[in-house]
């Protein structure tokens, strides 16, 4: 007889992850979705509020409000959780190089609100290697951020029990091509050096509860039989490390703790309706398993290789969750695959991978000092990904197979994605200078250089952040004193000037570039460029990797360049062909002014294509601009966009 568990298990937390525009929207969102039946918040910042910039900074242009909201200031963040009693929340903040700032405005609101600070529950990802690595929105060097990771969580020890100050975030490493073993043994090293560099600021007896306050976000892919093995695997290691590495013997601070966002990598723009089924899929590779079950899910919109998803396409994914949790009977029993051998041998089997490259990574110094070697292999691990994608040998669904279809009702007519209003920037930009006009400059002033003092000093910069927080000091302030005690610091691309040795199927782009080459007198010239804050650099680093296999001279110099700088390098390089990658919707104003500045340095003659999550209309309006080729996540074929560029360095050229 099949046993049931003797008590049904709760669900776990529902979340959305959420906001664009302003605060004020963003707070509306919030408490519709909270109405609906959402149990937790997941707040999703903007580029500039991610990267310490305000919203009138330079190289915020185009960026204010897009991939989330703006937080310049208190002012802000009290009016995103305005009518949100922060006490009863479950909030979880996806913020990093800024999370000591982010951290401190929301408990400067939530002292404002008159809620018990010790009380509050939630979560600042707080992840910077894996910024360095896979999402781009780092601010200082490796070693001064992981001092800020740990202020962080000895304030927290101190003076917020429950609240986790940091989500380990393997999430973005799998997006950014990570094979399951991998994505296991960076998170875990990633835990391994914070908690290593944190034993040194909690009291001994203290740091057990530490341990047990770091959680997980993690990705779910479409292989869930496997992904449901990867979690067991987490839960077994972490365990395991926990005991052996730190001593831990209280097994309630040894459990593996996780949220999820399932995979958005793999939504499609080519029949996007099929990714409600992926999603699904994904969902059930963290919610089966009674033993390594999610904490916290939050599922992305079908829509999103599309666009920003509309109120309705959350509510959609909402819908899954709850379907899931309350009408099927999954939280009525045990764990459904304890004891099963297929099971079981999976597990050990990814182990002992993510354990062999554990051994490698603390060989070479532990997590920091392996930065370059990890995005190095996630490049190559990425590249490896598309080409079987390509190849066929890794099917999907209406894109390498079975791609004719009827057409989606779902995506016929206006308003299939939600778009933000370009005057929503101007708007932030107003409220910002108000905000400064308003404030005490004397006390915003005395903050910043209290600030400055602990930074320099090595004190926790926690309690004078807060202080920051409450004398109105703005988020690109706060930045700037990090960016002048610590430095700034450019991660590195991943895609060295050398050849792979995957050239095999090259051999007739090759030649066409070797052809080309000849004609212009040197080696076809390739310039890749990421204009704006958009950290999203996996395409961009594919293209780079793919045309030097292909022969031709790259440049690429990795994420956040301005218009001017990108038109600067393509001048010094002389190059032939450039190319622009923006995913974060900021695509017409960055593209509108690199043309412009292209044509204002007699370039106008080299072509631009441009690559990113562009909808048609938009598409339109930037070949309008006199971009030659636009590429969208559909364009998955690589060799194709090569033949492209070579066809445009030299189009009289080109083989049949």
């Amino acid at each position: 007889m099949t046993e049931r568990a003797p008590i049904k298990d709760k669900p776990w937390l529902f979340r959305t992850y959420a906001g664009h525009s302003t605060a004020a929207r963003s707070n509306a969102l919030y408490r519709m979705n909270l109405a609906r039946g959402q149990t937790g918040l997941s707040v999703a910042f903007d580029l500039p509020t991610q990267t310490g910039y305000d919203s009138d900074h330079v190289l915020a242009r185009g960026e204010v409000g897009k991939v989330g909201v703006p937080i310049g200031h208190l002012g802000d963040m009290r009016a995103l959780f305005d009518q949100i009693p922060l006490e009863q929340m479950n909030t979880s903040m996806t913020i990093n190089a800024t999370a000591p700032w982010l951290l401190s405005l929301y408990i400067a609101v939530a002292e404002e609100q008159g809620a018990d600070v010790s009380a509050l529950q939630g979560t600042v990802q707080n992840d910077i290697i894996k910024e360095y690595l896979s999402r781009g929105t780092y601010i200082c060097p490796p070693a001064p951020s992981l001092r800020m990771i740990t202020d962080v969580a000895a304030h927290t020890a101190r003076h917020m029990p429950k609240w986790n100050p940091m989500n380990v975030c393997s999430y973005h490493l799998q997006e950014a091509g990570a094979t399951p073993e991998q994505e296991l043994a960076y998170a875990l090293a990633t835990a391994i050096a914070v908690l290593d560099d944190l034993r040194g600021k909690v009291e001994a007896r203290d740091f057990p509860a530490m341990v047990g306050r770091i959680s997980f976000f993690v990705n779910a892919g479409i292989r869930f039989v496997t992904e449901l093995c990867k979690m067991r695997a987490f839960t077994e290691l972490w365990d395991e490390l926990c005991r052996e590495r730190y001593g831990i013997e209280d097994e309630r601070f040894r459990r593996f703790r996780y949220g999820v966002q399932v995979n958005s990598l793999g939504l499609t723009e080519q029949q996007p309706e099929n990714n409600v089924y992926r999603i699904l899929l994904e969902t059930l590779a963290v919610t089966l398993s009674r033993n390594a079950r999610a904490r916290a899910v939050q599922l992305p919109a079908w829509n999103e290789a599309l666009g920003l998803p509309r109120p309705w396409d959350q509510q959609w994914s909402l819908r899954m969750q709850q379907i899931l949790a309350y009408e099927t009977d999954l939280l009525e029993y045990g764990d459904l695959f304890d004891g099963n051998p297929v099971i079981a041998a999976r597990v050990a089997e990814l182990k002992t991978g993510a354990r062999a490259e554990l051994a490698l990574l603390d060989g070479m110094g532990g997590a920091i000092a392996s930065i370059d070697y990890m995005k190095s292999r996630l490049v190559e691990s990425n590249a490896e990904r598309l080409n079987r994608i390509e190849a066929a040998e890794t099917v999907v669904v209406g894109v390498n197979r079975w791609q004719q279809g009827e057409p989606s009702p779902l995506t016929a007519g206006e308003g299939g994605i939600l778009v933000v209003d370009p005057a929503d920037e101007q708007d932030q930009i107003a409220r910002l200078l108000a905000w400064r006009e308003a404030r005490d400059d004397a006390a915003a002033l005395a903050a910043l250089a209290a600030l400055r003092v602990a930074a320099q000093g090595g004190a926790n910069i926690m309690p004078p952040s807060i202080a920051a927080a409450r004398a109105g000091v703005t988020t690109g302030e706060w930045a700037s004193v990090m960016r002048e005690v610590y430095g700034e610091y450019r991660g590195p691309t991943g895609v060295s000037a050398s050849p792979s040795n995957r050239t095999q199927g090259l051999e007739p782009i090759r030649e066409a570039v070797d052809q080309v080459s000849r004609r212009l007198g040197r080696r076809l010239k390739f310039l890749v460029g990421k204009p704006g804050l958009d950290g999203h650099s996996n395409g961009a680093e594919q293209i780079a990797f793919r045309a030097r296999d292909c022969g031709m001279d790259i440049t690429y110099e990795g994420i956040r360049l301005t218009p001017e700088q990108i038109v600067a390098r393509a001048a010094q390089d002389d190059a032939h062909v450039v190319g622009l990658s923006i995913l974060s919707g900021s695509h017409l104003p960055l593209i509108d002014e690199v043309m412009a500045r292209m044509r204002g340095a007699g370039l106008s003659h080299i072509p631009v294509i441009v690559g990113g999550i562009i909808p048609e209309e938009d598409a339109e309006r930037l070949e309008e601009m006199g971009v030659a080729r636009v590429y969208t996540p559909k364009d998955f074929e690589l060799n194709r966009i090569m033949m492209d560029i070579v066809a445009l360095a030299g189009p009289d050229e080109v083989a049949a």
